[in-house]
């Protein structure tokens, strides 16, 4: 059997490369794409501005933030916890006047239904043989001593077009708001007291800070030298803030537990893995690969 050509439409078979073409063509399907390395950010840019740190902060869950970037976000996201809260309070005071008017005609109708009932109580004989009207201008009462009302005989019966029997659309309950501000990417709770500053060390001491930026080797680890990258994975010492790489964390410091660059003993919790971007390779362990939901053609 041939092989068959991408564009082949003499051949037999419905092969992979023209069902991929006309999926993306007909609109359904989920799209899938791998990401380049051009489209994911460096390891010392701002999880939110996608820009070369000025000020960084680390979390402890190891995602670096510009300073000034994370700060507004936890500020924006207070500000929009307070007008949910002060709507949702609203909302509670609504229902709780809404129940004590709904508790209030409930105790007048059990009060005029207890009065209905004094009235037709009657004080003469009764004829057995013959029915008797009481004092209410509402009921009648019967041979066996039972009142019945033209209320009752009739019931209200429900209609879609009679605009009082109508169906309205009732106001949404919202649900009373988290105080917690989460994390933009790990979703955990975050806290201004949380954030590590971070101290990277650059390469070359001399050159400014858009001198740095413009070279694409920026900065080394604070006690091999080695050149930092996507593809090396570093660590974020808690004490000191300084970044070192992963094998110098694996094979020097775990040793004595101690940071190099301020002397401070250090825990496992003191050391962070810095969270950082893809290289494009399959072997960076990143999540690489984007999909797009789109319509299922259901048959």
């Amino acid at each position: 059997m041939t092989r068959h050509g991408k564009n082949c439409t003499a051949g037999a078979v419905y092969t992979y490369h023209e069902k991929k073409k006309d999926t993306a063509a007909s609109g359904y399907g989920t799209q899938s794409v791998r990401l380049g390395k051009d489209a994911i950010k460096d390891f010392d840019c701002c999880c939110l501005s996608l820009q070369p740190c000025h000020s960084p902060v680390v979390t402890p869950d190891g995602y670096l933030y510009e300073k000034q970037a994370i700060l507004e976000y936890i500020l924006h996201q207070k500000t929009e916890i307070a007008k949910k809260m002060k709507a949702y309070e609203k909302q509670k005071q609504a229902q709780k006047s809404t129940s004590q008017l709904e508790s209030k005609s409930e105790e007048r109708e059990r009060v005029e239904r207890f009065k209905s009932k004094e009235d037709s109580i009657v004080s003469k004989p009764i004829n057995p043989f013959k029915s008797v009207k009481g004092k209410g201008s509402e009921g009648t009462v019967d041979s066996s001593g039972e009142t019945s009302t033209a209320s009752t005989s009739s019931q209200n019966l429900p209609s879609f077009w009679i605009p009082s029997l109508t169906p309205e659309a009732k106001p949404t309950l919202l649900k009373k708001p988290s105080k917690v501000v989460m994390c933009p990417m790990s979703g955990r709770p975050i806290k201004m007291n949380e954030l590590i500053t971070v101290r990277f060390t650059p390469l070359d001491p001399s050159l400014d800070r858009v001198a740095l930026i413009n070279r694409q080797d920026r900065y080394v680890c604070a006690v091999t030298r080695d050149v930092l990258g996507n593809s090396v994975p570093c660590a974020v010492l808690r004490p000191s803030g300084t970044v070192v790489t992963q094998e110098c964390v694996e094979k020097l410091i775990k040793k004595d537990m101690i940071d190099p660059v301020s002397g401070d003993k250090l825990s496992e919790k003191d050391i962070i893995p810095l969270q950082r971007g893809g290289t494009g390779f399959s072997g960076s362990g990143v999540q690489l690969s984007a999909k797009e939901a789109r319509p299922v053609m259901q048959v």
